[in-house]
């Protein structure tokens, strides 16, 4: 067998678009990985575009040495991460560079050093770290890479024993955390690590990879912006949205006109057509999530493009990779940046004072650079960002740290709800760290839940679960799960519901229609009779209701 002592910066590249291209091909399994059976999972998705936004600034370096490759890796994965997976990814990425960028060939003993100071930064990244999970298997790997660099000096046997090791990990991450094993999966952002971890490993062992970046990448679901006297009102669609339908069997007679008639209620320019068990979708649209919505429904889904054409009138035409985005001279002391999606919600937080809305949320987990983007848009010196989802709170913060030009404060709101009351207990003629504080106090108090479907039978919680169930999702975990919309939307406020709640509030969906919603609300007027009820279209995809009680 032939014997690697060293690895070049060109070789560096094609190992880490290698493991681009198996990330890429397994999204889908690893979004199936999702704990809770709901029609989001999007962990594989995450990483995917995370590592894609990388791996295009990669692909395009003409003569790669060791400090442009990792130059590209680095900045590329912490711009363009999304999700707390992607995140993390990118931070073991960031790690890895720091020492490989100062050298000319790679060593085993240098790639240990590089593995090693990968986990120390991804593990000082999160706050609360969790075993069981995407950190697990990296310091898994880093611990075999040790261990390896006292016996070998070949790389290939190095890296295949480090993958072996990662696969180990990942199996056992059931054992770490209960939540995965009631439910019966490994972590899903361990399995995309290792699935690039095998794809290096298999380019550097000779097995043809196709490395090309020629075909299209998801264009960021979530970069759309609405900010007051930008030109997006000229557009009547501000999306094009198209995927590929999977069905475990062949369609049933219908169903292509069926969804086509949908789409056309919310959209024009439709085009769907059917081959085998893929059905091809396309159309023009405000409400991306509504279309994927539905059509999760008829099964799962793949090669998700959405373009932001609201983005194209504003500015003349999508702006490229690497240009600048320009800085909204300040204006004013505070400004605010809130993360929503769904007509009516995005209204809210534009109504409540919010500068700029990065349309995104579950399913559209905005990238650090759309955070980015919203807060050099936003005319203020200090800028609160409300993420207002559990899973962009990491990319906000990384989004912070990579802005110099204004002071950010990052709200770690993780609901819909935590946002709206962030905001309305803003006072604008007090300072930042009165308004900070107040803030915080205030979101700690809410209580958040969320209805939508179970896509799968399981587990969870000691709650048996069944495929088109209704759930009532709240702070802490699974509340109410019933065939019933009506039962599991009133079992979970019922479990919200204390002494000192005096206030519910209600968002209802994109798939709702507001006279079941009206209905809804006064059966819980009737069964909660202390509760002032509030009602407002949220517009929201995936999720029925979104309330909080306060």
């Amino acid at each position: 067998m032939e014997v690697k002592k060293t690895v070049d910066a060109p070789v560096l590249a094609k190992l880490f678009l290698a493991g681009a291209k198996y990330l890429e091909a397994n999204k889908e399994h690893i979004n199936e990985l999702n704990v809770f059976p709901v029609p989001d999972g999007d962990t594989g998705t995450n990483m995917s575009m995370t590592i894609q936004s990388a791996a295009k600034d990669v692909a395009s370096l003409e003569k790669p040495d060791m400090k442009s490759v990792s130059k590209a890796i680095s900045s590329g994965s912490l711009r363009g991460a999304r999700g707390n997976s992607g995140v993390i990814l990118s931070q073991l990425f960031r790690g890895f560079t720091k020492v490989v960028k100062k050298e000319e060939l790679l060593t085993v003993p240098i790639l240990t050093e590089a593995m090693q100071k990968a986990c120390e930064t991804a593990y000082r990244a999160v706050m609360k770290p969790m075993e069981g999970t995407i950190l697990t298997v990296a310091r898994g790997a880093a611990d075999k890479a040790l261990e390896l660099s006292e016996m070998t000096d070949d790389i290939l046997y190095f890296a295949d024993e480090v993958v072996k090791e990662a696969e180990a990990v990942l199996e056992k991450t059931p054992e770490m955390l209960p939540v995965l094993k009631q439910a019966g999966v490994v972590d899903s952002g361990g399995q995309g690590l290792v699935e690039v971890l095998r794809g290096a490993r298999d380019y550097l062992a000779g097995k043809e990879i196709d490395l090309s970046m020629d075909a299209p990448l998801a264009a960021s679901p979530s970069i759309a912006e609405t900010l007051e006297g930008e030109k997006t009102k000229e557009i009547k669609y501000g999306y094009h949205t198209s995927f590929v339908l999977i069905a475990q069997d062949a369609f049933a007679a219908g169903v292509d006109e069926k969804l086509k008639t949908y789409f056309a209620s919310i959209g024009g320019d439709v085009a769907v057509s059917a081959k085998g068990k893929e059905m091809t979708i396309s159309l023009q649209t405000n409400e991306p999530g509504r279309a994927i919505t539905r059509a999760l429904k008829f099964g799962s889904i793949k090669d998700v493009v959405i373009q932001n054409q609201m983005l194209q009138a504003a500015q003349g035409s999508l702006p490229a990779e690497d240009a600048p985005v320009e800085d909204a001279a300040p204006t004013k002391d505070i400004g605010f940046v809130a993360v929503s999606v769904g007509e009516g919600l995005s209204g809210i937080f534009k109504e409540l004072g919010a500068d700029v809305v990065i349309q995104g949320g579950q399913t559209m987990n905005p990238s650090t650079e759309d955070i980015l983007s919203a807060i050099a848009r936003t005319p203020a010196k200090h800028v609160f960002v409300l993420p207002n989802n559990k899973n962009i709170i990491l990319a906000a913060d990384q989004a912070k740290k990579l802005c110099a030009e204004k002071d950010v404060i990052v709200l770690p709101t993780k609901t819909i709800p935590q946002g709206i009351t962030a905001l309305v207990n803003f006072i604008a003629d007090q300072p930042v760290s009165e308004n900070e504080s107040r803030m915080k106090e205030e979101i700690a108090r809410v209580k958040s839940g969320e209805v939508t479907y179970a896509v799968r039978d399981t587990v969870i919680e000691d709650k048996q679960i069944h495929e088109g169930d209704y759930m009532g999702i709240g702070d802490q975990g699974i509340l109410a799960v019933d065939q019933s919309l009506d039962k599991a939307f009133l079992d979970m406020v019922a479990a919200m519901v204390d002494a000192e709640s005096s206030l519910l509030s209600m968002y209802y969906g994109s798939d709702v229609e507001e006279a079941d919603a009206a209905r809804l609300r006064d059966l819980a007027a009737e069964k909660f009779p202390d509760l002032e009820i509030e009602l407002q279209p949220g517009g929201q995809p995936v999720y029925y209701y979104v309330v909080s009680v306060e």
